[in-house]
């Protein structure tokens, strides 16, 4: 007697990397790159990984780093003592992130479009050599 399991499965949007799923929450609530609430962005993250560990996914080190990363943001932000830089200015603890992500987004687009240039390049009729 052959018995049929019924299985739930959930399918998660895959992510190239970290930042890539940082960008994805991001633009989902239209945030403002410049501005981004740490405590909301690192929720919706912590929450993805535990979803893929939840699913048996072995989970890439560079997804913790980031993580860890937006915490530790999270605590720079309220801490009582700003952190200054040398012309006595205080320092935004989230902006290196924003360079990364700017500079990651930047990428992105550029792998975009030469995806759409190979894809235009493949369509064309290729010349042959005549015998």
């Amino acid at each position: 007697m052959e018995v049929l399991q019924d299985t739930y499965r959930i399918k998660l949007q895959q992510f190239e990397g970290p930042f890539d799923l940082l960008l994805f929450f991001i633009e989902r609530d239209e945030l403002d790159i410049h501005d981004i609430p740490i405590a909301k962005i690192t929720n919706d993250f912590l929450e993805y990984i535990h979803t893929m560990k939840a699913m048996n996914i072995e989970l890439a080190s560079e997804f913790i780093l980031v993580a860890s990363t937006l915490m530790r943001i999270k605590a720079k932000l309220l801490l009582p003592r700003p952190i200054l830089n040398e012309e006595g200015e205080e320092i935004d603890p989230r902006e290196e992130l924003v360079q990364r992500l700017l500079e990651y987004k930047r990428y992105k687009a550029v792998l975009s479009e030469l995806a759409a240039m190979e894809e235009v390049q493949s369509q064309r009729i290729q010349r042959g050599y005549a015998a």
